[in-house]
């Protein structure tokens, strides 16, 4: 899933490509991927981009006031094209979903593999009609968000240490890949109970992710859309990663697996040494 440091490289690499591009039209494929119907998908035609914003995990590319916003869901992608295909897209047919066009030849398409269909497209006047959008915590990029906004959100809170970094309306932007990689970093068990953490390990929770987010933009940025998923998977340390040894300490990777996803960690980093078991078992190996 494209989590925020991908979908921050999508925006700049749509910043450069589409804004002062006029749009010839967008053509829905699949009619899952939208998730509106006023404004028509018609009145993106003859006018141009902007701007291109990111809410979170979602891309916002503003054509003159209309707000084209994306969530490209667990396997959605955006794939950029110098000059589209000349034969129109047959409905039903393979991954694409929705194929937006420039006047100038150019455009691109939204993609969605597996038969699980999340990818979402909204057309708004505002990005807060969005329900997605306007639940949104604050970004853990912003100038402005600090290791004591991070204390405030956390205060009360009685989930594990996982589920909160994951919960768009705690923080935004932040997936399963990323939240094994923040606490990775912190040295932190994923089923650390958010009440149990002390003013220094919220410091250290604070400082992980902010480097961690950081350096996963500035790895991805300036690169192709293309190229933004091996360039994710290249520089996880744990997630994606079980059985293979920790780059930290040497010990092997685990996994818990859920219904539907899985977490990747390092025992001797972030759990003292101890195995946890498969949740699907519901309970930890002491």
């Amino acid at each position: 899933m494209p989590e925020l440091p991908e979908v921050e490289a999508l925006r700049d690499f749509l910043s450069d490509h589409l804004v002062g591009q006029e749009i010839a039209g967008a053509l829905p494929v699949a009619i899952s991927v939208l998730k509106t119907y006023d404004p028509p998908w018609t009145a993106l035609a003859g006018r141009t981009v902007t701007g291109v914003a990111r809410h979170g995990k979602f891309l916002d590319i503003d054509a003159d006031g209309l707000h084209l916003c994306v969530h490209l869901a667990r396997a959605g992608w955006l794939r950029w094209h110098d000059a589209l295909p000349s034969a129109p897209p047959k409905p039903g047919k393979g991954p694409l979903a929705l194929r937006v066009a420039l006047a100038g030849g150019a455009g691109f398409d939204l993609t969605e593999a597996g038969t699980r269909k999340s990818l979402a497209a909204h057309l708004v006047h505002d990005p807060s009609e969005v329900p997605g959008i306007a639940r949104l915590g604050p970004d853990p990029l912003a100038p402005g968000f600090g290791r004591d906004d991070l204390a405030a959100l956390l205060a009360g809170e009685r989930r594990l240490l996982k589920g909160a970094l994951r919960d768009q309306s705690l923080v935004a932007g932040i997936g399963n890949a990323y939240s094994d990689e923040i606490l990775h970093a912190a040295r932190m068990s994923p089923f650390k109970p958010v009440a149990h953490l002390t003013d220094d390990e919220i410091t250290t929770l604070y400082e992980a992710m902010r480097a961690t987010l950081t350096e996963a933009v500035e790895r991805s940025r300036g690169l192709a859309a293309g190229r933004l998923k091996a360039e994710k998977k290249s520089g996880l340390r744990v997630h994606g990663r079980t059985g293979q040894p920790c780059p930290v300490c040497g010990d092997t990777v685990r996994e818990v697996s859920f219904a539907d996803s899985s977490l990747q960690y390092c025992p001797t980093c972030q759990t003292g040494g101890k195995v946890l078991a498969d949740r699907r078992l519901s309970k930890l190996l002491k």
